[in-house]
């Protein structure tokens, strides 16, 4: 049995995910110590246990330590099948990161999957269904990764309730990945996303964009939407040949409008700066499909120290070579050996 220790790097949930979906995808049962020891609540939360149980639930895996604010956990996965599932976290966590959990799982596996999530849908610090449809899935195309989403209500932070679906067929051609230039730029856009909130907190916002990125009147894009509780999130776009990325900040109670906007912008500039394709967070959700199926590289910018943590534990539990180069001017690229078996669980 694989240990893993979820203090190590960063210390957060992610370290749990990942080795989640490499016990399923490889068929090696794995035992979690030390579950988000570096968090202020450390052990399982409510959304880290639904990925365990949806895990549990689609792989018929044996476990132990599903119970909140556990810190160890043992899982012996069986058999990963394909069928119709529906998982609900019963607060606002995020159902992207419960989707994400048993994504690859269910793309290896024989026939075609229905997913329903219900939960948080667009929160702070987990990606947001949009990022998932427009910038993540994508790229996953690409490698010949096929999955269909539908949002059908929203689901905001603390009071959740939104609800998504999404098909997963089987991968039958996995292809390599190949994202080291961007393309010629195609569009930008400022999205306010609100719920339930005075119409002024969104303007404020978009102004703040307007101000800081010059960008025209007509690429800024305020949505009202309905939701069970309120919300707000500002969503900075950069369309280009070959790819799309995104820059999302959640408002807080006691952040202005202003602070709000003023944080995607930092990221968007970044990234701008940087000349690269892939920015931070898609950089570390793409690892495991490469990884579990024909490698491939791509230039990012400086790895954070979640990207670090998540090829720490990706070697360890497959032994893949994947490699990180700064070949300077802020370009860093990430290589991952080519599997001549891809991981299948069929």
């Amino acid at each position: 049995m694989h240990v893993v220790d979820g203090s190590q790097g960063e210390g957060g949930g992610q370290i749990f995910r990942s080795a989640l979906t490499l016990s399923m995808c490889r068929q090696i049962p794995v035992h979690i110590k030390n579950i988000r020891a570096g968090r202020s609540k450390p052990g399982l939360l409510r959304q880290h246990l639904v990925c365990l149980r949806a895990s549990q639930a689609i792989s018929d895996a044996r476990i132990s330590g599903d119970e909140l604010g556990s810190t160890e956990v043992i899982f012996q996965p069986g058999k990963v099948n394909s069928g119709e599932y529906h998982f609900a976290i019963g607060s606002a966590g995020s159902t992207t990161l419960v989707f994400q959990t048993i994504l690859l799982p269910l793309l290896l596996a024989e026939g075609t999957s229905e997913l329903s999530l219900e939960g948080g849908t667009h929160n702070a610090y987990a990606p947001s269904f949009d990022f998932l449809e427009q910038t993540l899935l994508p790229v996953l195309a690409k490698m010949g990764l096929r999955v269909d989403v539908a949002l059908e209500r929203y689901g905001f932070y603390p009071a959740g309730g939104g609800r998504w679906r999404a098909r997963i067929f089987p991968a039958n051609n996995p292809q390599s990945l190949e994202l080291t230039e961007r393309g010629r730029l195609l569009k930008t856009e400022a999205m306010v996303t609100s719920s339930q909130l005075p119409r002024h907190i969104g303007d404020r916002e978009l102004r703040q964009v307007k101000k800081k990125c010059h960008w025209p009147d007509e690429n800024l894009v305020y949505r009202n939407v309905e939701s069970v509780g309120p919300g707000n999130l500002v969503s900075l776009r950069v369309c280009t040949e070959h790819i799309t990325e995104m820059f999302e900040v959640a408002g807080e109670k006691g952040l202005t409008a202003e602070r709000v906007a003023g944080r995607a912008i930092k990221q968007l500039s970044r990234y701008l700066e940087s000349g690269v394709p892939v920015g931070e967070h898609l950089a570390d959700q793409l690892l495991l499909p490469m990884v579990l199926g024909k490698g491939g590289r791509f230039s990012t910018v400086e790895p954070s120290q979640h990207l670090l943590t998540n090829i720490s534990i990706l070697r360890q539990l497959t032994g893949t070579e994947i490699e990180i180069k700064n070949t300077g001017n802020r370009v860093w690229v990430v290589e991952v050996q080519s599997c001549e078996n891809p991981a299948h669980v069929r």
